[in-house]
């Protein structure tokens, strides 16, 4: 269990590993001050892809020496297929999205040519710090890639939270499966596939976790309101991730967590060989850096 990020970061230093990211469309300030942070915190060694001049600008204006990184120049509309070749031949084992559009991101990532694929289902898996009135780090899957996942996507969300989670340490997450009610309705698909996936949990077909569900968000946040309810969920009040019915749910929950709660969140792509950084291109330095700590601690691990 991590509290916060600051504990997340500290384990990434715990591990001998070394983690280097490749960033794609580096010429960004919020990006290479991000990755410029990693590497004052020994978390991740940058290469910077994309405009040359531009980022050797934004790298002096942080009083620092363009001649001390690794800055690859690569033509617009080329990034991420150079800092994909530099996964490909070990230079690097983690991507990430700067200044390029999520697409332009992806396409390569997904080319079968380059092989980084691994037959799962790419899935983003976001991390949130400082939840008003919860404990620990909480998982929130999927706002950001899946739009409105079937039942047999909903099996790789669950289990690309699960692989990213037991990367980073956890031994047997715990995984609400929200819904608007707790109870089985025919007519809301969303708590028929809940129900379904705690079955396929309890018979072994979804493994390394505990699923819970359906479940609301209040009763799955909160023991009191569950008891209150009359729920039986010893987990309520200590899941380590929610799943969501679809992208809207998903996108709404992150953005309420992050703009009214205050909430802090690092997030990854799973389902590729490597974890891959794609933030929001307005998204801050600050969230920037969070989602390399969480990529970082997962770099290298196998399961």
């Amino acid at each position: 269990m991590y509290k916060n990020f600051d504990e997340v970061v500290a384990a990434v230093k715990q591990r001998e590993i070394e983690r280097t990211v490749a960033i794609a469309g580096a010429h960004d300030a919020p990006v290479v001050e991000a990755a410029l942070r990693a590497e004052q915190q020994d978390i991740a060694i940058p290469i910077f892809v994309g405009h040359r001049e531009k980022i050797k600008d934004i790298l002096r204006s942080f009083d620092r020496n363009p001649s001390d990184y690794n800055i690859i120049d690569s033509p617009e509309n080329t990034e991420a297929q150079t800092a994909v070749d530099l996964v490909k031949d070990g230079s690097a084992n983690v991507l990430m999205k700067g200044l390029i559009e999520t697409r332009d991101m992806l396409h390569p990532v997904v080319a079968k040519a380059n092989d980084l694929r691994t037959g799962k289902l790419m899935s983003h898996v976001v991390f949130f710090s400082n939840v008003p009135n919860y404990h620990k780090l909480l998982v929130a899957t999927d706002g950001g890639m899946v739009m409105y996942p079937t039942l047999e996507e909903k099996v790789g969300i669950v289990e690309n939270a699960v692989e990213a989670m037991r990367k980073m340490g956890y031994k047997m997450p715990r995984v609400a499966v929200l819904a608007a009610i707790e109870k089985v309705n025919p007519k809301m698909r969303a708590t028929v596939e809940a129900a379904e996936l705690k079955r396929m949990n309890r018979e072994g077909l979804i493994q390394h976790c505990i699923v819970e569900g359906p479940l609301s968000y209040d009763v799955a946040m909160d023991k009191a309101i569950a008891h209150h309810k009359g729920v039986d969920c010893e987990y309520c009040g200590d899941f380590d991730a929610l799943i969501l019915p679809d992208i809207d749910a998903g996108n709404i929950l992150g953005k309420c967590l992050i703009v009214t709660a205050k909430a802090e969140m690092g997030g990854v792509i799973m389902g590729a060989k490597v974890p891959i950084v794609l933030t929001s291109r307005g998204s801050s330095a600050e969230e920037k850096f969070f989602s390399i700590a969480v990529a970082s601690l997962m770099a290298g691990q196998t399961l």
